[in-house]
């Protein structure tokens, strides 16, 4: 069992640890609800060093990542970033994961904690042909997520580079907290705006401390990952796992904004065929009619409660108190307005098809 640089701290916080991608991570600390809804009004901290980072450098490092990733590597710049997947040999998906350019010939790409080492073998095959410079610098990597729409106010006072200044999906390196080679970014899970920064493990104790005291008067809390996991899911982002995996088509998953076939990425024929054809099923979100909370792994039914799918992730939405969830369906059940039930237990439960996001 791993532990983050910050371990120490969400201990002396009194934070609920639980094992979580190979690490002994904060699920909880003063509770999920008043933990969401911080992130969704003010802001909050997230220790997300558990997380894979790896740089791909050299003059074939853009051809390498053309060739791995679902998305068009070329339409990045030095200073922005990019949501991909992995596409494997049998049609799945390997990993999901951000590509951030540094410049013409450097990459960071951040993957999933509980794939690090399946996505760095799978890179390191596929790189033979390639031969980039590649560094797995997950170990001596700190990340932090200061997400919320006070983060970037909060956070101005302890950062050189001028915050409102960055894109979405953009990022600087700078001195962060009196840190240099802090590597600042306007990416996130939550859908509520704000950083995560990336820094080297022996700063993570100074640059903690200094996030909380200049977040204090904003009304800052420690996050843990149940609030991540109920943010991510009121976005109807994706969790590698549960909406997709090794298995999944990613255009049933929704993520044929993210699929470029003409790159020729590796299998790059069947995804487009699966984009011309469609597919036999598809990720929808739906919320509960009624009282009940889906949860991973329920069965989805139709009206006359013939079996239709499966729920991938469901939970109690604290922004909407309602239930809501994610999950695979026939593609005929899947337009928003569907009427569907869930098996709840015993119980058939009654749910609609709705548009993604479920926060509007």
């Amino acid at each position: 069992m791993k532990k983050t640089p910050f371990f120490d701290i969400h201990t002396q916080l009194g934070a609920k640890i639980s094992l979580f991608g190979g690490y002994q991570m904060p699920i909880q600390y003063s509770g999920v609800k008043q933990e969401h809804l911080a992130i969704r009004q003010k802001l909050g901290v997230f220790d997300v060093s558990h997380m894979g980072e790896f740089w791909v450098e050299g003059p074939n490092a853009f051809d390498l990542l053309q060739f791995i990733c679902s998305n068009d590597i070329s339409k990045l710049t030095p200073g922005k970033a990019q949501y991909n997947y992995l596409p494997n040999e049998q049609g799945g998906v390997v990993d999901d994961l951000i590509v951030y350019q540094i410049h013409t010939e450097k990459y960071l790409l951040v993957v999933n904690a509980s794939t690090v080492e399946k996505d760095w073998n799978h890179i390191l095959k596929q790189n033979q042909k390639f031969e980039a410079k590649l560094e797995n610098a997950s170990e001596k990597t700190a990340l932090l997520a200061i997400q919320g729409p006070k983060a970037l106010t909060a956070m101005q006072s302890i950062c050189n580079a001028q915050l409102d200044q960055l894109s979405h999906y953009s990022h600087i390196t700078t001195t962060f907290a009196g840190v240099e080679n802090v590597l600042v970014a306007t990416t996130g899970y939550t859908g509520a705006g704000g950083i995560e920064i990336y820094f080297d493990v022996a700063k993570a104790e100074k640059i903690w401390k200094a996030v909380i005291k200049a977040g204090t008067e904003f009304g800052i809390l420690p996050v843990g990952l149940a609030a991540r996991d109920t943010l991510r899911m009121e976005m109807g982002y994706c969790l590698y796992g549960n909406e997709i995996n090794d298995q999944t088509s990613p255009i049933s998953a929704g993520l044929g904004w993210v699929t470029k076939p003409y790159t020729g990425f590796l299998n790059a024929e069947l995804h487009h065929k699966s984009m011309e054809e469609g597919t036999s099923e598809k990720l929808i979100g739906f919320q509960i009619d009624e009282r009940g909370i889906p949860r991973s792994g329920y069965l989805l039914f139709d009206t006359d409660q013939n079996p239709i799918g499966r729920v991938t992730s469901g939970t109690q939405s604290p922004s909407l108190n309602k239930g809501i969830g994610l999950g695979y369906v026939k593609t005929d059940f899947s337009n928003p307005g569907q009427k569907l039930s869930v098996q709840i237990r015993e119980k058939f439960v009654s749910a609609t098809v709705v548009k993604l996001p479920f926060l509007k």
